[in-house]
């Protein structure tokens, strides 16, 4: 099985600026995701950072990183990966496996099962992944994105809300979880080259609007989205300065061999 992980990098970012170039460790921290991603996955995938400014494709070529740069004014990440496969020549038959940049710690087998995933469901455009929850605060919490199933793995819905809602348990609040465990949707996904090519160019579904989750745009135009259920919850990702922080003592603490 044949893929290319891609890599969006925007520099600029409301809470933490110049976050793709941000340290960890002596390298960029696009570079370290790219890294983390390199080693742990078949040498026959391609990994590509997808930036939008000129520094950032710099830093990667100094480490060895291929890099394409990208328009800036791209709305989301996905639109920016749509461009650089476009960029890249790669066919509509393809797949690609969206790392997010700001994800030092993202567990290679976790980018391999995600891609095993979308080629194991034909009927599917698009792939992603998720973990039970463990606690009542994280499946309340609007900022924790849940999904529910079918049979064949297949998402129904993706939510803020707290789903599926146990009709008989919470009639009087929430305060222990349903049975089986909820699930939390980790931010990682697989697209067929020829549907992320398609994707920007739907028009924005109410749902989407309505809980901020662009996923649901596919799955209004009646795109099927496939779900690997993993055991293991990510590593934290970076989206502020503290967020930073905590990561970069991880690194520290690892002194680097497991993460470089």
């Amino acid at each position: 099985m044949r893929y290319t992980v891609l890599i969006p990098a925007r520099l600029a970012s409301s809470r933490l600026p110049n976050k793709p170039l941000a340290d960890l460790a002596g390298a960029p921290m696009v570079v370290r995701v790219a890294q983390r991603v390199r080693a742990g996955v078949s040498a026959a995938v391609r990994i590509v950072v997808a930036g939008d400014h000129p520094s950032i494709i710099r830093a990667c070529h100094d480490h060895g990183i291929e890099a394409v740069l990208t328009r800036e004014d791209h709305p989301s990440g996905t639109d920016r990966l749509a461009e650089a496969s476009q960029v890249l020549g790669l066919a509509e038959d393809e797949m690609v496996v969206n790392v997010q940049g700001d994800e030092p710690l993202i567990d290679p087998v976790l980018v391999q099962a995600v891609a095993t995933t979308l080629r194991d469901h034909p009927e599917a455009a698009m792939a992603t992944a998720a973990h039970a929850i463990a606690s009542t605060e994280d499946f309340v919490n609007p900022n924790v994105v849940k999904v529910v199933v079918d049979a064949k793995d297949l998402a129904l819905y993706f939510s803020r809300a707290p789903i599926a809602w146990w009709r008989d348990g919470f009639s009087s609040g929430i305060y222990s979880l349903p049975s089986p465990a909820p699930l939390r949707h980790i931010g990682i996904y697989a697209y067929r080259v020829g549907f992320l090519r398609v994707f920007p160019q739907l028009a924005q579904a109410p749902i989407e609007v309505c809980e901020s989750l662009e996923q649901l745009r596919a799955m209004w135009h009646g795109y099927r989205i496939a779900v690997h259920v993993t055991e293991q919850a990510p590593g934290p990702g970076v989206d502020t300065a503290q967020d930073l922080e905590r990561v970069r003592a991880l690194f520290l603490a690892a002194k680097g061999t497991s993460v470089s």
